[in-house]
């Protein structure tokens, strides 16, 4: 007997009939001995339907009522995922985030999971029940409820499957595993058997969709195998994993592209101590994320400082950085938003000397210029124009002889 926690994802459970076919799904598994728990995102376009009501409601919802009402798509699909199982005679018990004992902070919309209590969900499935767990959601410590943010109902579902010491978290979604790159942008893309914690977790990072980045967090920190699957048919998909030996055999595991990306720059800023604490320090303070960062020396005590920020953060960002640069003596704030960021992942990299080369190459061959660069152990990104973005892809895909037999 196996413990499995299965997620599915919006599109899985859009409706009555692909709900039914989920139940299908997971009653199979439960006759073939394995105790079951079911972690369930809202229908899809729900969630975007209820944020329209709230608005329509108030220009600023209140952020505490905003996730109480949110959470209630999550609530309906569980409910009637139990319902179905009832009605064909099989045991089953429906619990929303709190009371599967997922406890986070208290930061509405975004929160984070602080530790999961899950005694309730064990004595259910030691019961013989199927335990059908409203994903994307939990409660703080004064019992409101809260919500982990975008994707966070694959993070309920590892963190679950963290607590109970689960063999498998199995996320189904509508694409049948990773694949080297989007096959939307390349036809060649191809589907990854397995892929290590740490270059699911780059990929994530940089524009890759299947998994949600916390998700893969928690597995990585709790050794939890994650099987990424399509819930469409019955093939296996990616099992996301440890780093084993054989993994490094490829050097270049897959090419991401994020269209998200925005450059600011501070020209001619004095090269001082305590210069880059006070321009990134109040982007901090308003919660932007900083990506790349680049700094450029120039002769005579200046540098130029870019740095990248997400579309959503761009006007804020460049509102505070062109109030910096007063503050700090720079001669001038310039901006781009037709930019995208190219990668290379791939954990044959720690070992393998001329990736970066490779990569530059391909990009030149295609007369495709580099605007930034950034690097990490196993991953090189470049910054580029987003009208070259697809090209590059295809090209970088090629070069490092990913490209399938399709």
């Amino acid at each position: 007997m196996a413990l499995r926690v299965q997620k599915y994802g919006g599109t899985s459970v859009a409706d009555i009939q692909r709900i039914s076919r989920v139940a299908d799904r997971v009653i199979k598994a439960h006759e073939a001995g394995d105790q079951m728990v079911v972690v369930l995102s809202a229908m899809a376009g729900v969630t975007d339907k209820l944020i329209s009501l709230a608005r329509q409601a108030a220009i600023t919802p209140d952020k505490r009522e905003l996730d109480v009402l949110l959470a209630t798509g999550e609530q309906t699909t569980a409910a009637l995922m139990a319902i179905l199982l009832k009605s064909r005679g099989y045991k089953a018990r429906s619990f929303l985030g709190f009371q599967a004992g997922i406890h986070t902070d208290q930061t509405p919309g975004k929160a984070r999971i602080l530790d999961i209590d899950a005694q309730k969900v064990k004595k259910a499935l030691d019961q013989g029940h199927i335990c059908v767990v409203a994903g994307f959601q939990g409660a703080d410590n004064n019992g409101d409820i809260t919500t982990l943010g975008r994707g966070g109902s694959d993070t309920s579902a590892v963190a679950i499957a963290a607590s109970l010491k689960a063999d498998v978290c199995e996320i189904f979604t509508d694409v049948d595993g990773v694949y080297t790159t989007d096959p939307r942008i390349c036809a060649k893309a191809r589907k990854i058997d397995r892929i290590s914690y740490e270059e699911m977790l780059e990929m994530a990072v940089l524009g890759a969709k299947v998994l949600q980045i916390r998700s893969v967090d928690f597995a990585k920190k709790y050794n939890i195998p994650l099987h990424v699957r399509s819930s469409f048919n019955e093939e296996d998909g990616t099992m996301v994993v440890n780093e084993s030996a054989d993994m490094e055999s490829a050097v270049v595991s897959g090419i991401t592209c994020d269209m998200n990306e925005t450059r600011i720059t501070l020209k001619r800023v004095p090269d001082q101590p305590g210069i880059s604490a006070k321009i990134f320090g109040p982007l901090a303070d308003a919660e932007i994320m900083v990506d790349m960062i680049i700094q450029n020396t120039r002769t005579g005590g200046e540098t130029d400082l870019t740095f990248t920020v997400t579309k959503d953060d761009f006007d804020r960002a460049l509102q505070i950085s062109e109030a910096v640069a007063k503050e700090v003596g720079a001669e001038e704030v310039l901006s781009a938003k037709d930019i995208a960021k190219v990668s290379v992942i791939g954990l044959g990299m720690k070992s393998h000397s001329g990736v970066a080369a490779t990569m530059f190459k391909a990009l030149a061959e295609e007369n495709i210029n580099i605007r930034l660069i950034s690097t990490s152990e196993i991953r090189i990104s470049c910054v580029i124009l987003a009208k070259y973005a697809e090209l590059a892809v295809r090209a970088l895909h090629a070069a490092f002889g990913l490209d399938g037999d399709n």
